[in-house]
């Protein structure tokens, strides 16, 4: 996915001249890259930095220094002794953004949804029918939007697991986008309700893939995530969790949005089900108490806010979100799937921003509301921790791998700037990011993507879109000149 005439195209009329490994360097950028791969020495310099590291506060100007992917220095006026200078002026400088709860698989099929024809219609008409070559096409197209729109870090939530072909054709997506992950694990769609997981192939991939813990340069390490009790009945339920804990790893499961309530967090301290190794996901039904075990446990959660408002029939999730914060759980932000939200980080902080007030009439009416830091936060270092990352990114705190991403300020949708935070939240999009490094590489500059060959991804996804797409039929048929 990363050749030369791509990043010639992407650096637009810059001159390039090709290196030992053959990558392009433009020679007029005033922020030469590295070959697409390898780490540089940058200085990001004269942005307002918002770092969200408490000691340091949001800079309305300032600078960051970056080495071998590490975060040397945050500050003003830093020294760029053999470094290549980024000039951040009138851009925001700030961590990446985390995505905790994304199933990449289904990236591709973002429009396969239709009035009366939802989500869950859908994907049973179609996770049958991918393909390996077409997991890797979705989960790469799901990874290099992501890059495009400031995501550096994401949670691969597997949820359709079908061949030990799928899993590798994801972890390829994976090895090939240079992007920070989890990759987790997960069942069959449609299995049968009483068939516990099978957990053989789980086994192969940590043992080929993740020796040590962690795969691809120490960007991606693994997980499990299970059905939970609306896919599965309690006895396979309890069985494949036991299988899990007992292997040690991250689990990430559903915890509902809507009746009856399957979570009993009571129930789940008692069998030792709840920490911070453990991720649940949604939990509109979730009552006061169950909400303070989980702060008291350290377990945390994943929101989707579009998610929760389209498919949460238990209740209003304003309400459930105000209480969650009330209870001190530790509250991240997600997708879900990308027919039901976009994963764009901008657009799900602002929808949780203008929803999360209280509402009267219920528990969260004398609650405080969501502000901007508050979301910021859930979008960063909370979707950090929520994946056991928060040593390595999720702030721009020195000695953190640089996972770093700018936003233009003069763009029409942007500009004038005042209030920094206000800026990413209320009126920041994709379209205004600027520059994108993941492990201190450069993926994205100059509002282009560098590493990738996207007119290819684009004509591969589309043909495994056409061929899913008539494998499925039905509304799905696609027309006879497609």
């Amino acid at each position: 996915m990363i050749n030369r005439r791509t990043l010639t195209k992407a650096l637009g009329a810059a001159a390039v001249v090709t290196t030992a490994s053959g990558a392009g360097i433009a020679q007029a950028d005033p922020a030469p890259h590295e070959p697409p791969g390898r780490r540089g020495r940058y200085l990001i310099k004269g942005g307002s930095v918002v770092t969200v590291d408490p000691a340091l506060g949001t800079l309305p100007r300032g600078d960051v220094l970056v080495d071998d992917g590490r975060i040397e220095a945050v500050g003003r006026n830093l020294p760029a002794r053999g470094a290549k200078i980024i000039d951040a002026t009138d851009m925001i400088v700030m961590p990446g953004f985390v995505n905790t709860h994304y199933h990449m698989w289904s990236a591709l099929g973002r429009n396969y949804i239709a009035d009366g024809f939802g989500y869950f219609a859908a994907k049973r008409a179609t996770s049958t029918h991918y393909e390996p070559r077409d997991f890797y096409n979705s989960v790469l197209l799901g990874l290099v939007e992501l890059v495009n729109a400031g995501v550096t870090t994401v949670h691969n939530w597997s949820n359709n697991t079908r061949t030990p072909a799928h899993a590798d054709a994801e972890l390829r997506a994976h090895r090939d986008a240079m992007v920070r992950a989890r990759y987790s694990y997960g069942h069959i769609d449609q299995m049968p309700r009483e068939q516990p997981v099978d957990f053989t192939d789980l086994d192969r991939v940590r043992r080929q893939y993740f020796p040590g813990g962690t795969a691809f340069d120490g960007l991606v390490h693994f997980g499990i995530n299970l059905r939970g009790l609306s896919q599965s009945t309690e006895a396979a339920f309890i069985t494949d969790m036991e299988a899990a804990m007992g292997r040690g790893l991250p689990v990430a499961i559903h915890a509902g949005q809507a009746p009856p309530r399957i979570v009993d967090a009571a129930d789940y301290e008692r069998r030792g089900w709840l920490g911070p190794n453990v991720l649940l996901c949604h939990y509109i039904t979730a009552l006061d108490s169950d909400m303070e075990i989980l702060a008291r446990t350290r377990t945390p959660l994943a929101w989707s806010t579009h998610s929760e408002f389209r498919l949460g029939s238990a209740g209003d999730p304003r309400d459930t979100l105000l209480r969650l914060r009330r209870a001190g759980v530790s509250v991240s932000l997600s997708s879900d799937a990308t027919s039901i939200a976009p994963p764009d980080m901008f657009e799900t902080m602002r929808l949780t921003w203008n929803t999360g007030i209280p509402w009267q009439g219920t528990p969260s009416a004398t609650l405080p509301e969501i502000g901007f830091r508050d979301v910021l936060t859930m979008a960063t270092i909370n979707g950090a921790r929520a994946l056991g990352l928060g040593d390595a990114t999720g702030s721009l705190t020195v000695g953190k791998r640089a996972d770093i991403i700018l936003i233009r300020t003069n763009d029409v949708n942007i500009a004038p700037i005042a209030n920094i935070e206000t800026t990413v939240v209320q009126s920041a999009t994709p379209a205004n990011v600027d520059t994108v490094l993941v492990d201190g590489r450069i993926l994205k500059r100059g509002g282009k993507l560098v590493a990738y060959d996207v007119d290819k991804l684009v004509r591969n996804v589309k043909a495994s879109s056409l061929r899913i797409r008539t494998a499925a039929g039905g509304i799905l048929t696609p027309p006879p000149e497609a």
